[in-house]
């Protein structure tokens, strides 16, 4: 086991995640669960865009979507992921490298149901990275699924959660003259023991 105390002391990375994001939570200005989340499409091309975090599992991290969202379908194709939070305010930074699958259940049901309104209808009306003709069109389109599904619409069938089970994850912290601090957590399987490394900066 390396050397490890501080801000990095415990045996479960999870636990370490949750406890970098409550600190984000008390000194980022904006939307301290972002993440920088990383795919590739049929040809090996990456693609990344910013994505809000909902929830640090006991064993996974999950985010929702459209399933008919470019990330969504190349998440699909490949079912695995990567993504970076990064909290400038605090000098850290969580890389996580894993297997995804789809969380359709109660809990999407629930999370979708926490939303607001207009979020949720926001979500039946957009056509997630289709073309659009207007922002016009896309407003018509919100006003019909309004009077169509009404003030307590169920979670739409194409949208749902992601759970990111990790295979790796690095810990970083911003160390004076570059000399950063980074652990390295692996496993083989999602099911198999945690080992842990320290890197070089």
């Amino acid at each position: 086991m390396a050397d490890r105390d501080g801000i990095f002391a415990g045996d479960d990375p999870f636990a370490i995640a949750r406890h970098w994001l409550a600190e984000a939570e008390k000194s980022e200005l904006n939307d301290p669960n972002a993440i920088a989340l990383a795919t590739v499409d049929a040809d090996g091309l990456p693609n990344a865009r910013m994505v809000l975090l909902k929830e640090i599992e006991d064993d996974a991290f999950v985010f929702y979507t459209n399933y008919g969202s470019v990330k969504a379908q190349e998440i699909t194709q490949g079912g695995k992921a990567a993504f970076v939070m990064h909290w400038k305010s605090l000098r850290r930074q969580i890389r996580v490298r894993g297997i995804v699958t789809r969380e359709e259940g109660e809990k999407a049901d629930a999370y979708y149901a926490s939303r607001s309104l207009k979020s949720r209808l926001g979500a039946w009306a957009s056509d997630q990275s289709q073309p659009l003709a207007s922002r016009t069109a896309l407003m018509a389109e919100v006003a019909k699924v309004t009077a169509a599904k009404g003030p307590n619409p169920p979670r739409p069938p194409f949208w749902g959660g992601f759970r990111l089970r990790p295979v790796e994850l690095e810990f970083w912290a911003d160390g004076a003259f570059r000399l950063h601090d980074r652990f390295r957590w692996t496993r083989e399987s999602e099911t198999s023991d945690w080992t842990v490394t320290r890197l070089n900066p």
